[in-house]
């Protein structure tokens, strides 16, 4: 039989009990941990520490520690709604994501109805198993339970953007907005479903997480499932041209380096710039680029020194609405006679210079390219219309631009 423990060793591991849930409110977390390892070893099994300690290490991004804690406290309590909250928190972290939800649906029926986060995490897990619909009802189950949970709306305000339920979406995006959510993020959300005023560019730290979360299926996923093809066209056509070889090339918006083993026997030197870390790794093992820069693509033509003969954008005017920043830092950084090329989806109509559509991706009219190209002292010398990728099955119609320095 284990000993009971004294009345000071009790007072303090209830003290350190107390500190560390004062040190994880206020962010403290590997602080957190200490303590509440310090509390149980004077209170071994103690279901309220353990609890926190597996809460505290999901914070830490420790699933595995979480999911062994959560299951110590099941050992002892099995109907711990908590402890099942944890518990599917950190298979969900595994991508585990059937036992997450499996998880989830046992706390909502152990804890009290109406569990606004239960439902929220309940609906995160719905979509990572691509289960859209239902989905849509847990988030709205948790908004019932808690209407100002900004993330819950725009999570709802995603799943029917991509329905296609642009009001519906719209609404959805307002409620966010009005509730604290990122009003960079989701005014550029609110813009791709309704008629507010598009803004020039994508959030930067939308388009780098988007990436960086994308950067280990990028390649199979974009050419494999979308048939994406606009690095191989845009190549493939500048090679047609006959302008090189190249002294210096700079691909924009590499990416994980798609266009890298077709522009290397065009050039002598190739460097590469991307928003995203985690694809410029990819492009670095690719042992292509002699230079890979981290930046925003006009922050780092706008403070190069190098001046290139030709710059490639592959499907990077996606994220990019209004282009005259982009010619207007070329200015400096292309040689006299140099090749800028690049690939655009095709707007609706001529009308508009640039649209942000529903698909979170901009795509330009050819009157606006001409006007540019022209403004900023660059000969057309050649545009193709061709697919960059498939949507649905469906070609993405996008145009293959040309132009050269005067």
């Amino acid at each position: 039989m284990s000993a009971t423990p004294t009345h000071d060793a009790f007072e303090q591991a209830r003290q350190l009990f107390l500190q560390g849930l004062k040190d994880f409110e206020e962010g403290r977390f590997e602080a957190a941990e200490q303590r509440f390892r310090s509390s149980l070893a004077l209170l071994p099994g103690r279901v309220s520490t353990l609890v926190n300690l597996a809460a505290t290490q999901l914070k830490l991004d420790r699933p595995q520690d979480a999911l062994a804690t959560a299951e110590q406290v099941l050992a002892l309590e099995a109907g711990n709604a908590d402890a099942w909250f944890h518990k599917a928190g950190a298979l969900g972290q595994l991508n585990r994501h059937p036992e997450a939800l499996l998880g989830y649906e046992k706390a909502i029926a152990l804890a009290p109805q109406g569990a606004a986060e239960l439902w929220f995490r309940h609906g995160q897990t719905l979509q990572a198993l691509d289960q859209p619909v239902r989905a849509l009802a847990s988030y709205e189950r948790a908004l019932a339970a808690n209407p100002g949970l900004a993330q819950a709306w725009s999570n709802r305000g995603g799943i029917l953007r991509e329905m296609k339920r642009n009001e519906e979406a719209a609404d959805a995006f307002r409620q966010a907005l009005a509730h604290g959510a990122d009003p960079e993020l989701h005014q550029y959300y609110l813009a791709s479903v309704s008629a507010q005023s598009v803004p020039p560019v994508a959030p930067g730290h939308y388009v780098e997480t988007l990436f960086d979360d994308y950067a280990e299926q990028f390649d199979a996923h974009l050419v494999g499932t979308l048939g994406y093809r606009a690095h191989d066209t845009l190549v493939k056509h500048l090679a047609a041209l006959g302008r090189g070889p190249f002294r210096c090339a700079l691909d924009l918006g590499c990416g994980t380096g798609l266009c890298a083993t077709l522009l290397k026997p065009m050039t002598q030197r190739l460097e590469g710039v991307d928003l995203s870390s985690l694809m410029l790794d990819k492009a670095q093992a690719l042992g292509l680029y002699d230079r890979l820069v981290h930046a925003d693509i006009v922050d780092h033509l706008q403070g190069t020194e190098e001046r290139y003969d030709l710059v490639t954008a592959a499907d990077v005017f996606i994220y990019v609405g209004d282009l005259e920043p982009v010619f207007a830092v070329l200015d400096r950084a292309l040689e006299a006679k140099g090749v800028f090329c690049f690939s655009a989806e095709c707007a609706s109509g001529e009308a508009v210079d640039f649209e942000l559509l529903p698909s979170l991706r901009y795509a330009h009219s050819e009157r606006y390219l001409r006007a540019l190209a022209a403004r900023h002292g660059f000969d057309l010398l050649q545009l193709i219309r061709a697919p960059i990728r498939e949507d649905q099955r469906e070609p993405i119609h996008g145009m293959y631009v040309y132009l050269a320095r005067r």
